[in-house]
């Protein structure tokens, strides 16, 4: 098969790799109906997470079930299936209650970005759609294996209430999501922050009802500007670095609340500052299995179409430049296609 490797910042290619084949009664093997680039994905492309070892990338998959291991049953062969970027058994202590990204037999995929891909828990991760949904569903069933349901998380741990105020840090896919999950947990005034037309414009169409461009310290002036001095009700902060979490942290009122799912690069919290705000915080790698049966269903009913933050689609062989377009930020997601 053939799939991407990266081996040095700015350098992913398109190799020839060996089939992936079921190594533990608990794998599944799946054909890739589309995968895509992630934004966590340019963290080692720009050279601030270490590459280390040429290995394959990707982790987010949607795709046919090829072949199952002997204690699979939840899903069988021919069925197409979503899955989460965190696999989980989806029976232990952990996963009973809710945190199936912190299963204790949790494995992350790193191997998405390829035609046919190996699922570790295969029973606890994967879940089948009724039928096969017709392809145009497909770029919204990916979305949700990762960046919908990690703004799903995000504006569940900012604890968005219907009638309330949210503002979104970021306007990537994960931040363009957490404004689509903010409008169906029912606020009632969302702000985006973003200084990019295009993405400003989706995230009107998902829902956000106001846009602020500022950044940092004149961000967050903004934000108390517009909330009569208060700040809001709940933040999701969706990019990762530290003036994203100042800015999240400064934009919430007292008792109010910061959801964080950008993984965090030179982030650093002032304990007795968070002491004396009120604020709660909380994140982490999004528990995507708990929300999937519902987010697809949201999908397929049309209800939601979080596939419209891919507005790039390319063929996987040509991976790289979804890389490169993403990083120039000419791309919000690039979609590949096997």
């Amino acid at each position: 098969m053939h799939g991407a490797v990266i081996h040095a910042p700015g350098d992913v290619r398109f190799e020839t790799l060996d089939d992936p084949e079921i190594l533990e009664p608990t794998d599944a093997i799946i054909r890739t109906a589309v995968t895509c680039v992630c934004g966590t994905d340019l963290w080692p492309w720009r050279g601030l997470d270490a590459t280390g070892e040429a290995h394959p990338m990707g982790h987010e998959y949607v795709g046919f079930v090829e072949a199952v291991g002997g204690e699979v049953t939840s899903v069988e062969p021919g069925q197409f299936a979503v899955g989460s970027f965190a696999t989980s058994d989806n029976t232990c202590a952990n996963c009973r209650n809710g945190w199936q990204s912190n299963c204790v037999n949790r494995e992350f995929m790193t191997t998405c970005q390829a035609e046919y891909v190996r699922i570790p828990n295969a029973q606890g991760t994967l879940v089948a759609t009724e039928e096969v949904p017709g392809e145009e569903f497909w770029p919204g069933l990916l979305a949700v294996s990762d960046v919908m349901g990690t703004g799903w998380y995000a504006a569940e741990a900012a604890e968005v209430r219907p009638g309330s105020t949210a503002v979104v840090v970021g306007d990537g896919a994960v931040g363009l999501c957490g404004v689509i999950a903010a409008r169906e947990m029912g606020a009632e005034r969302i702000i985006a922050m973003s200084r990019h037309e295009s993405r400003q414009e989706l995230a009107r169409e998902f829902g956000a009802t106001d846009i602020v461009t500022e950044r940092g310290e004149d961000g967050v002036a903004r934000i108390k500007e517009m909330t009569d001095g208060i700040g809001v009700d709940s933040v999701l902060e969706c990019v990762g670095t530290g003036q994203a979490m100042r800015q999240a942290l400064h934009s919430a009122r007292p008792g109010g609340n910061v959801g964080f799912v950008g993984l965090p690069h030179e982030v650093a919290i002032d304990g007795e500052e968070l002491f004396f705000t009120h604020v709660g915080l909380r994140g982490g790698p999004a528990p995507v299995r708990r929300y999937l049966p519902d987010l697809i269903d949201r999908v397929l009913s049309g209800r939601i179409d979080p596939g419209k933050v891919f507005d790039l689609t390319l063929p996987l062989e040509q991976v790289e430049e979804g890389y490169r377009a993403m990083d120039e930020r000419r791309a919000v997601k690039a979609l590949l296609t096997p």
